[in-house]
């Protein structure tokens, strides 16, 4: 049975009882306090093995006073509990010396184990404090249990060095990540380079991370610095790796292995200190079962892995976001705008192909495009409403075959991205999407009868299970 005595300060009563109830439950002895000066008279005497506190309390800040308490109680872990869901609360709980962060409304069931693992490890010293920041300047936006999740790895790995694969779709933010664990990590006072592996003739791309020497190829009329030697003691991002040649990968497992690299043309290997973040929008282990990526480097990359959601998951950040984005504007010079309660339901509704960028996109429009301070529902219908160039007239009786309800969605996924294209690979990925829930339905229609779903598609029953591993397909047999 679970024993310790655990320290709750909290200014909201409420919070106090549901915490005091839940712990006391499984067998914790528990004190609470409505204040920062009970909670550090009740540290400084040795009280307590775990605290669980507010950040605002009326009489002090619960950050500042984690490091005085840290300072006297080195090993006793302290929980930060908040309604301040930002990415910034997250990071300066763990520069402050925090065992770990809870964003509220939290669950029971996390709090325990959260207070269960506290107790059984020893604790951590704090790192330095970090300057304080405008929560306005931090790059990522939404209190929504997704991003939370995502707040918290994050303020995890600003003190450490580790490699980062960021997934996503297109427009879900991924740079915006790996620039935040630049920004207000160890690494901050280094550069940030970042580099498309998409937007680079793959000719090119070994020249343009390791540099050239003067001749090493036709053109190469003098010296050239890559991207790792910019990026020295700082961070490389490198977005859309999937895209990353064979030959390129070889190079790159060398650096992370060796901690070194040659220029193209060179023979001198150049000592590196670069923090890797890299980021990809398409399903690399389907990548490494077709031969395109190397397995060794993906787990190399991979040490920890940070998936996006779409925007579509995540759409109670949606107003946060519109706000930020019109705050932007406006900074800008463009004239203040507000989007009323209506128009907000009906944005959560969209489904956001291109996802945040989609969105800012849309909201950089609307301040620059309508006159009205209020932007109502009758203005976003207009605005969300598919492009009338080259779309085929929809067909009546709502008989839409296949291929219009492809060429549609082809339609919004190059829209979503303006006057830029989608990246490479397009053909790759819209033939994924479209074939994995084909062999979902008839699976499911088969009641997961493999050979009989291989006849129903017309394929071999070996190219089926390799299709159904490749693609993660989940194959549910069910009795007749």
């Amino acid at each position: 049975m679970p024993s310790g005595t655990i320290l709750i300060a909290d200014d909201d009563a409420a919070i106090r009882t549901v915490l005091s109830q839940a712990l006391t439950r499984v067998g914790y002895d528990v004190r609470t306090t409505s204040n920062a000066a009970t909670l550090w008279r009740w540290a400084s005497q040795g009280d307590g093995d775990l605290v669980f506190t507010d950040v605002m309390m009326p009489d002090e800040n619960g950050f500042d006073l984690i490091p005085r308490i840290k300072k006297v109680r080195p090993d006793i872990p302290i929980v930060v509990i908040s309604a301040q869901n930002t990415l910034m609360t997250a990071i300066t709980a763990a520069e402050r010396g925090a065992y770990e962060y809870l964003p509220k409304p939290f669950d029971l069931n996390e709090v325990i184990a959260v207070a269960e693992r506290a107790l059984s490890t020893p604790g951590a010293s704090g790192v330095p404090v970090l300057k304080p920041e405008d929560d306005d300047k931090i790059p990522l936006i939404g209190r929504s249990p997704a991003m939370q999740e995502i707040y918290r790895v994050l303020a995890r790995l600003m003190q450490t060095d580790l490699s980062v694969m960021v997934s996503g779709e297109s427009g879900t933010g991924k740079e915006l990540v790996a620039k935040a664990l630049h920004d207000y990590g160890k690494r901050r006072q280094g550069p940030f380079v970042a580099i498309n592996m998409a937007a680079i003739p793959r000719e090119l791309i070994e020249s343009e991370l390791f540099g050239h020497e003067k001749g090493a190829f036709t053109g190469a009329s003098q010296r050239s610095t890559g991207r790792f030697q910019q990026a020295e003691g700082g961070t490389l991002f490198l977005d859309e790796i999937g895209d990353m040649p064979m030959e390129a990968q070889t190079r790159l497992l060398r650096v992370l292995q060796e901690g070194e690299y040659t220029t193209v043309g060179g023979r001198t290997p150049i000592k590196t200190d670069v923090r890797i973040v890299a980021a990809t929008n398409r399903d690399l282990k389907q990548l490494i079962n077709q031969g395109l990526f190397r397995e060794d480097l993906f787990y190399r990359l991979n040490v920890v892995p940070i998936r996006l959601p779409p925007l579509r998951e995540r759409t109670e950040d949606i107003p946060d976001l519109v706000r930020h984005f019109l705050k932007l504007a406006q900074e800008e010079g463009l004239p203040p705008k507000s989007v009323d309660v209506e128009g907000m339901d009906l944005l959560k509704r969209y489904r956001w192909p291109g996802n945040v960028r989609e969105l800012e996109n849309l909201v950089r429009r609307l301040a620059a495009l309508y006159t009205e301070e209020t932007i109502g529902v009758s203005v976003l219908k207009i605005e969300l409403a598919e492009p009338t160039f080259g779309i085929p007239p929809e067909p009546a009786g709502g008989d839409e075959g296949l291929s219009e309800l492809v060429e549609r969605a082809l339609i919004r996924e190059f829209a979503s991205f303006g006057d830029d294209l989608p990246p490479d690979g397009l053909h790759e990925r819209v033939l994924a999407q479209v074939e994995k829930p084909l062999l979902s339905i008839c699976l499911a229609a088969t009641r997961g009868n493999q050979i009989k779903a291989s006849q129903l598609l017309g394929i071999n029953r070996n190219t089926l299970r390799k299709k159904i591993r490749e693609l993660d397909v989940q194959v549910v047999r069910l009795p007749r």
